[in-house]
């Protein structure tokens, strides 16, 4: 019974690995040209949302002050 196991285990490890094989030849890889693309325009937006953070931080960071100075 437990070489059946081994056996059926074997099967199953090279059936996924064909399987596996099979898929990736189906895969569309993209050209170093578009990743190079896709790289810049993550940067980029990485970027603007980020400056968009330190103006939004900066804005509400002079509005705190300001009640703050009106408080006292």
């Amino acid at each position: 019974m437990a070489e059946v196991k081994k056996d059926n285990l074997f099967k199953k490890i090279a059936r996924y690995f064909r399987e596996l094989k099979s898929e990736l030849k189906k895969v569309v890889w993209s050209t170093p040209k578009q990743v190079a693309k896709n790289t810049l325009i993550v940067i980029a937006c990485v970027v603007v949302v980020g400056l968009f953070i330190w103006v939004f931080d900066f804005v509400a960071q002079a509005l705190i002050t300001a009640i703050i100075n009106l408080a006292h």
